[in-house]
């Protein structure tokens, strides 16, 4: 049986749910392929949303006409701002949500979504004709014809779970590996390689012993992660901390022989930033505890993620490595941890677009290409889904920059580095991060949102008058020159704020911590009528001022640098400061310009700093 759409979706988790749901939204009659209807959203790891750099991709997907931010705020359990007493640029908001919850939310919006149909099957193979993608094959022999297709098949291409000594094939616990697709995509000519990636242990939530155990609350004032929630009201569950000990600590040690990370059994590379307890056991052993956090799963709190504690140790090992934990004694273990290896494709292989280079069409979006984490995935698929769409009509593609959005920092390291370990984002990504902050997402990227036809009008005019006055105002506070008059100290004074000793202006005066919106509409009558969004911008525009001016000037020095032309007969080799890798690349692609040369995987800023030096020795030799 043949059927026909105009994209196929391959794949219902984070990053299948954003690309078939923003296609359909954007006019393309989209199928959705996956293997369980009822697994789609499924949270396979921790009960989270958000955090560090995470929080920031959420937001970006939930501007950009994304589904992961309205979800989560219908589905949360705790929210909380991290890093909230640092600088805006590095907080990061994170929610703990109802897994059960999230996943039926998330369904239900797939399956009543205009444009968008959904089956029940395994793809196994691609059709191809003339290097171009037309279609899929599956496993109940349908045939689906499409002009696109998005692989987002996370850890199913050739998984394999690892419980100590025990293997199996699965994609998920107890769910069906990929291996026909995997193969497909190997004889394809794919850069095929193996990663490793892990889950916590859960337990029975009537079985923990809470009373001695650290309580950790949500904020007063929860944040929420979509711009379109409101009369947000959020359910506020704890979370309890413990920790491993020596005694914890010496049982995994004394077990390390069969533990498939250190015995050979595993070949892929795990995650850096997300070790498993044994490798941070053998990594780091003088400390002599390690922080665990126990989450709840939902609102019933009937089972607990210990989050912290991935492991992929036989079952008799992780049932006395939990029961030596304070709290955790008596604990009964309702699933058990593992490891998972599977293959990925170097995100070298894709195009900023996430289209594959060597076959048109064929778009690849999450753990398929390195990443690990849900809004890493949800952000893939986004992208891959508005491009697919926009290649449809034949129309420009959408390319974030690094200094417009995380999402532009997560693409371009993929592309063009590539990855050895499954990529997390950090703030520490983006080096222009004090302008991609969490609270200026709706204006960094709402042109862009309004433009694809992502947001709605009304709501977008407000937005730009916002943003107009933001830098009206911000013009005038720094043309607004203050001096140590009677007046102003009297103003100063009364505020309970120190007096000036010189001439300052405006922006100067806000950049104090103390200066808050109250006291900002006091002094400075002409504030009084903004609202509080607008306000808080111009607050963090006063006190950042400076970096802020200086980040916008290394832009402008990059986008000017990226014009330079690279002339026809230049010689790459020998130029001190290029790798052997990134002169051969050079030698193959000559490209025109630096922006050419940026676009190469592989080439790296430094290297194109190098060579804007040595085309400016040249022209001037």
């Amino acid at each position: 049986m043949v059927k026909e759409s105009d994209i196929l979706v391959i794949g219902g988790g984070h990053a299948g749910i954003e690309a078939s749901l923003i296609a359909a939204k954007m006019g393309a009659r989209v199928h959705l392929i996956t293997m369980l209807i009822d697994t789609i959203g499924l949270a396979s790891c921790n009960p989270a949303i958000g955090g560090l750099g995470k929080g920031h991709l959420t937001k970006e997907v939930d501007v950009l006409g994304g589904a992961m931010g309205i979800i989560t705020d219908n589905s949360g359990l705790q929210y909380r701002v991290l890093n909230a007493s640092k600088g805006p640029a590095v907080r990061g908001t994170r929610a703990q949500i109802d897994m059960d919850t999230y996943r039926i939310f998330a369904r239900n919006l797939v399956l009543n979504t205009p444009n968008l149909s959904v089956s029940q099957e395994m793809t196994e193979s691609l059709v191809i004709e003339n290097d171009e993608v037309v279609g899929v094959t599956t496993n109940i022999n349908n045939t689906y014809k499409a002009k696109k297709v998005i692989i987002t098949t996370g850890t199913f291409l050739k998984g394999v779970v690892h419980i100590g000594e025990h293997q199996n094939q699965n994609g998920r616990f107890g769910e069906n590996a990929s291996n026909s697709l995997a193969l497909n995509l190997r004889e394809l000519g794919f850069k095929v390689e193996r990663l490793k990636t892990g889950t916590c242990p859960r337990v029975a939530g009537n079985s923990i012993d809470f009373e001695d155990l650290e309580e950790h609350f949500g904020d007063t004032n929860p944040p929420y992660f979509s711009y379109k929630t409101k009369d947000f009201n959020p359910t506020q569950l704890s979370c309890f901390i413990t920790y491993t000990n020596p005694i914890t600590h010496q049982i995994i040690r004394d077990n390390f022989h069969r533990a498939p990370l250190f015995s050979g059994q595993i070949e892929g590379i795990g995650p850096r930033y997300c070790p498993s307890i044994e490798d941070k056991i053998n990594r780091f052993s003088e400390k002599e505890r390690h922080q665990l956090f126990l989450e709840p799963q939902t609102i019933h709190k009937s089972e607990y993620y210990i989050n912290g504690l991935s492991t992929s140790l036989p079952l008799d090992v992780q049932e006395k490595v939990i029961h030596s934990i304070k709290g955790l004694e008596n604990a009964l273990i309702t699933r058990y941890g593992y490891a998972i290896e599977y293959d990925f494709i170097q995100p070298t292989e894709l195009t900023h677009t996430l289209e594959t280079k060597k076959i048109k069409g064929l778009y690849l979006a999450g753990q398929i290409n390195g990443t690990t984490g849900y809004e890493e995935a949800a952000a893939q698929g986004l992208m891959a889904g508005i491009n697919a769409v926009l290649a449809l009509k034949n129309q420009d593609p959408f390319i974030l920059k690094r200094n417009e959005a995380y999402i532009g920092v997560l693409i371009d390291d993929l592309v063009t580095k590539g990855t050895n370990e499954p990529y997390r984002m950090f703030t520490s990504r983006a080096e222009y991060r004090l302008l991609l902050r969490e609270d200026n997402t709706l204006f960094r990227l709402g042109e862009h949102a309004y433009r694809l036809g992502l947001m709605e009008k009304d709501f977008y005019e407000g937005l730009k008058k916002d943003k107009q006055e933001i830098q009206d105002h911000l013009k005038r506070l720094k043309e607004c020159v203050l001096t140590p008059s009677k007046e102003v100290l009297k103003r100063l004074n009364e505020l309970d704020e120190n007096p000036i000793n010189d001439k300052v202006d405006g922006v100067s005066l806000l950049a104090r911590d103390s200066f808050n919106l109250e006291k900002m509409r006091s002094f400075f009558s002409f504030l009084t009528p903004l609202n509080e969004r607008v306000l808080e911008q111009i607050k963090i525009e006063c006190k950042y001022n400076i970096y802020i001016e200086k980040q916008h000037e290394n832009i402008a020095k990059m986008d000017s640098m990226l014009k330079v032309s690279i002339p026809k007969d230049f010689v790459f080799k020998g130029i001190p400061g290029l790798s052997l890798e990134a002169v051969e690349k050079l030698e193959k692609f000559r490209p025109k310009s630096l922006f050419e040369a940026s676009e190469i995987s592989g080439i790296t800023p430094a290297n194109l700093d190098v060579l804007h030096l040595y085309i400016h020795l040249r022209k001037n030799s």
